[in-house]
């Protein structure tokens, strides 16, 4: 899962993507809402965290520009106002939870799974593409009756090629969803999981390919 967070305060913005990435979340910052919407633009992420009082444009803004664009990935907005009309304001323009700073990491941790088991539910915890099925919370790709654990990244891929069935994914996007926008990680490198994907479909008997789009990226293609 993905996560952007929002807000000016580097020591918090610090400490709280030290505790999500132990907590196996992939995350991004960003200082303002200038900022956050050129990240949130990109459509990689899963879950903001944003901060109301920000330099240059403030979280409600942010948040309102969002909903006007139909990006409905969810918010869950930080500040250190406790006021129930800025929350309201803040539920008004669209935020999906509000949390008041100081905060306990517990309590931050419980509403983000909360929120992002929202998400889950919507899309399903079980993804079907013509032969195959992808168990979201066990990892496992099935055919039938038979079954294999992906590594976290196989998973990933298979995901968001099964989310987007049909279409065309660039290795770019894949690097950005999967490996963030500061990693190092290469285009081969989504090569060599494609690869370990693709003997596992065929070690469950799949017939549904992994299709190279030669000087783009992949697709998921129909059983032969």
């Amino acid at each position: 899962m993905n996560i952007l967070l929002v807000d000016d305060e580097r020591q918090l913005t610090e400490a709280l993507q030290v505790i999500l990435k132990q907590c196996n979340y992939s995350v991004d910052c960003a200082s303002n809402g200038e900022e956050g919407l050129d990240y949130v633009y990109s459509g990689i992420y899963d879950l903001v965290i944003l901060d109301v009082m920000m330099p240059k444009m403030d979280g409600f803004t942010m948040l309102k520009i969002m909903r006007q664009h139909n990006i409905d990935t969810p918010v869950l907005m930080l500040s250190a106002k406790s006021e129930t009309s800025d929350k309201i304001d803040g539920l008004n323009l669209g935020a999906d939870d509000y949390i008041t700073k100081p905060f306990h990491t517990d309590e931050l941790l419980a509403r983000i799974k909360a929120l992002l088991r929202r998400k889950e539910k919507f899309t399903g915890n079980v993804l079907t593409y013509n032969d195959i099925s992808l168990d979201r919370d066990s990892f496992e790709l099935m055919k039938g009756d038979k079954k294999i654990t992906l590594g976290k990244k196989e998973f990933q891929i298979l995901e968001l090629l099964m989310l987007n069935s049909g279409k065309k994914i660039e290795k770019e996007r894949f690097i950005e969803k999967i490996w963030g926008f500061e990693t190092d990680a290469e285009y081969n490198t989504i090569e060599v999981y494609v690869s370990f994907l693709r003997r596992k479909l065929q070690a469950v008997g799949s017939q549904t390919e992994i299709k190279s789009i030669r000087g783009i990226g992949y697709t998921l293609g129909d059983p032969k």
